[in-house]
């Protein structure tokens, strides 16, 4: 942990705060704040510029939540019995900026503001996680024992609290979900959303006058009808953004209410005179204009919100493809198998195309971390499987279903496969040695006088060594699969078989001495079989 000598509020700790990775925006981060979107933190950390609150909520909210702070500072070193110290420290990219830390930096203190909903967790012990991660991250960073968690109203009676200890968990999953922002971030492009759009205010339309004394007197159809073909004209079809679908939205209502209205001047006239019946067909050709407009837009923003929707699922599934396969080639032949995340339950109840891409990128995150996280799990297992039984890779053709496998439960298969497997061999090797020694018959050459002690056998062979061309393919377990039992290295060397190589751990030798191997094995027990009979 590096202390940083910072006063928290100043405009140098704003900026490190901006050039580190917080513990209070974890929660951001993760997608699980309930006052910052993920998408908003990475756009705030490109741009270097920090949320703006208004004038109200920094005096109200922020400010006196400093005040109702420092009020309850005193209760909570009455609680650790110790005094604490506002500290921004950091971990490499990670930091902290601590409401408290004791001078032997063991225990930590975090404030919140009175909540009823807050307390009432605290009091139940059960933090939800949005909360959960800022402490945290805070005892990652300073390798505190314990951090206590209070809300209050500045007052003792007031302040209820919780401890927290470190969650080994909770480590890998601030690590992971900063790992995958950090990525994010790099290739992030500003895409920059009105966070609530507003209809563009729309041309009123000139109200029609139509008098009628037994013959149309007045008329000012000329007049209005030219604008009304001006409006019809500007409406927009292309929709991008949310403020051209609020605009398509108002449009579709406001021509609906114009329709209503022609028609309604219509049915005023209908029926007096022959002479109005122009007029008639005219209000009548607008209404119908109008109505369809209306029609035509409503179908337009509903159109145009699927296609948004489908391009960004369709983007954030192909992110996903892409980041699978790559960690896929890492650990090949293993498949992840993964299923695309619910991007369709993330887009659920998102009334905005800024709110949607939140949505969607927030939960594409989270699939890369949790994707991540099961790749390393598999390298890790794949890695005990290649160095722990290198020569019984043959045991594991299933390798796809198993390697899944939490890693003390796959080592604990992988060692009794292997072990069951040279049980197995022993038992062949002894049941072929006794095959053999009842085959090889002693040799019954002249009687060795009692006197003299029996000539010593030697097994080391005087052979030339093998030339090959081709590259050593034999290993030294496959011998002893052939043959039923096994061999050591060592004991080839005996025999005259020095190895023509290795791969990885497998020692090798070349295909054409295997008949030469097995006449010097039957050789050498013809040789202790003699000498036993001596």
């Amino acid at each position: 942990m590096k202390i940083h000598n910072l006063i928290q509020g100043t405009d140098e700790w704003a900026k490190f705060r901006l050039d580190h990775f917080g513990a209070s925006e974890a929660a951001a981060m993760l997608g699980i704040s309930s006052k910052v979107k993920r998408t908003e933190l990475l756009h705030m950390k490109f741009t270097s510029q920090p949320k703006e609150f208004s004038v109200w909520v920094q005096e109200h909210i922020l400010d006196y939540g400093h005040a109702v702070e420092a009020l309850a500072r005193p209760f909570g070193e009455e609680l650790i019995g110790a005094e604490l110290y506002p500290v921004t420290c950091s971990d490499g990219k990670l930091s902290a900026s601590c409401d408290g830390l004791t001078l032997l930096e063991d225990c930590g203190w975090e404030h919140k503001q009175y909540n009823a909903q807050l307390a009432a967790a605290v009091v139940a012990n059960e933090l939800s996680d949005e909360f959960m991660v800022q402490p945290q991250q805070c005892l990652m960073v300073t390798g505190a024992d314990r951090w206590i968690f209070s809300v209050s109203d500045g007052t003792k009676e007031g302040m209820v609290s919780m401890t927290i200890r470190p969650d080994p968990a909770w480590f890998e999953r601030i690590r992971a979900g900063w790992e995958q922002f950090a990525k994010d971030l790099a290739e992030y492009v500003p895409l920059v959303h009105a966070e609530k759009p507003q209809a563009e205010a729309i041309m009123q339309l000139p109200a029609v006058v139509i008098n009628v004394t037994g013959s149309l007197s007045l008329s000012n159809l000329d007049d209005v009808t030219p604008k009304f073909d001006a409006y019809l004209a500007s409406v927009r079809t292309d929709l991008q953004t949310d403020e051209h679908f609020v605009n398509a939205k108002e449009t579709a209502k406001f021509s609906r209410e114009a329709a209503k209205t022609l028609k309604l001047k219509a049915d005023e006239v209908i029926g007096q005179i022959s002479s109005v019946s122009e007029a008639i067909s005219i209000l009548e050709l607008y209404a119908k204009r109008f109505d369809a407009l209306g029609l035509a837009q409503e179908k337009l923003v509903e159109k145009e919100e699927s296609a948004r929707k489908l391009e960004i699922m369709t983007a954030a599934k192909e992110k996903f493809s892409a980041h699978i396969k790559a960690l896929e080639a890492e650990i090949t032949p293993i498949v992840l198998g993964l299923p695309f995340p619910d991007f369709a339950g993330a887009m659920k109840n998102k009334r905005t195309m800024a709110s949607l891409r939140d949505s969607v990128d927030t939960c594409l995150a989270n699939a890369k971390i949790a994707a991540d996280a099961l790749a390393l799990a598999v390298r890790t297992n794949l890695a005990y499987l290649r160095e722990y039984a290198a020569d019984h890779l043959f045991l594991f053709s299933d390798q796809q279903n198993i390697i899944f496998k939490a890693a003390d439960d796959f080592k604990m298969l992988v060692n009794s496969r292997v072990t069951e497997h040279n049980r197995a061999e022993e038992e062949k090797r002894t049941k072929a040695a006794a095959v053999v020694q009842t085959q090889v018959q002693p040799q019954t050459s002249a009687p060795v006088a009692t006197s003299h002690a029996p000539a010593t056998v030697t097994t080391i062979s005087t052979r030339k060594p093998v030339t090959s061309s081709a590259p050593p393919s034999l290993r030294l377990g496959q011998i002893g699969e052939r043959l039923g039992f096994a061999l050591t290295a060592d004991f080839l060397k005996n025999l005259g078989f020095e190895p023509a190589g290795k791969d990885k751990s497998a020692i090798l030798f070349h295909e054409s001495t295997f008949g030469e191997i097995c006449a010097a094995l039957v050789k050498h027990i013809a040789q202790v079989q003699a000498k036993q009979a001596a």
